[in-house]
């Protein structure tokens, strides 16, 4: 009964973050909002429903949907064939109210891989074997659940947008965060990169949940191009997550 109570919770903060953020607006040169939490909710919904069950021991934290991650499938750090050969998520995925014709949005039907989605989940895959297993005391979480795109398709991270449309749209992301602190109980909340980093210390300061930290494995980062999984690994092992 406890765990269902807490799935409802979960899924209940999600759809709230979902409407609430739906609500913003956004300027130029931002053209395009993808919110992946209402056109890929039935994903979302069922990775919620099937993995965010119960108390969670380390809950890993990133920025915001890649255009070829989260945005296409619904799933943190979702790369296609993670999400759907390991996770086995498989929900229909709609798409955008406004989609860009070079971002189309494809679901678990796009070709491209997303590199920092492939070496997340590839770490786990290899550590855990099953995806039960992992989640028995993992979770994975974005801080924002938005991606936002320029004319030219070029994505736009959270923290390039003007300080008037990020204070409402951190004020949403900063309360359901707390929200699913609350919910999951954590020991450890590990942020994916500094972005990350920096909005769990500034939001989870006052609260007990530990503040960890690992390398972002996108290969925009030289340092996540030698060996990312492996560097991971050590910096969970040395901060004494795992």
């Amino acid at each position: 009964m406890q765990q269902e109570l807490k799935k409802t919770k979960i899924v209940e903060a999600a759809a709230e973050l979902r409407d609430s953020v739906s609500r913003l607006n956004f300027s130029l040169p931002v053209e395009y909002v993808y919110n992946p939490l209402k056109y890929a909710w039935l994903a979302h919904e069922q990775f919620l429903n099937r993995y965010g069950a119960g108390k969670k021991r380390i809950v890993f934290m990133g920025m915001n949907p890649g255009p070829f991650g989260m945005a296409q499938v619904g799933v943190p750090f979702g790369e296609v064939t993670a999400v759907r050969d390991w996770l086995r998520i498989d929900a229909p995925i709609g798409k955008p109210d406004k989609e860009h014709p070079k971002r189309q949005i494809l679901g678990l039907k796009c070709p491209r891989s997303e590199v920092s989605g492939r070496r997340f989940w590839g770490l786990f895959s290899d550590e855990f074997s099953s995806p039960k297993t992992f989640f028995e005391d993992h979770f994975v979480l974005n801080y924002c659940p938005l991606a936002f795109l320029e004319n030219t398709g070029r994505n736009r991270t959270p923290d390039k947008l003007p300080v008037v449309e990020t204070k409402p749209l951190e004020t949403l992301c900063n309360r359901h965060l707390i929200e699913v602190v609350k919910i999951l109980e954590p020991e450890w909340l590990v942020a994916v990169g500094g972005f990350a980093e920096k909005k769990a210390n500034q939001v989870l300061g006052k609260m007990s949940v530990k503040i960890g930290r690992v390398l972002h494995p996108s290969p925009a980062s030289p340092a996540a191009n030698r060996g990312w999984a492996d560097q991971a690994r050590k910096q969970l092992q040395d901060q004494g997550v795992w």
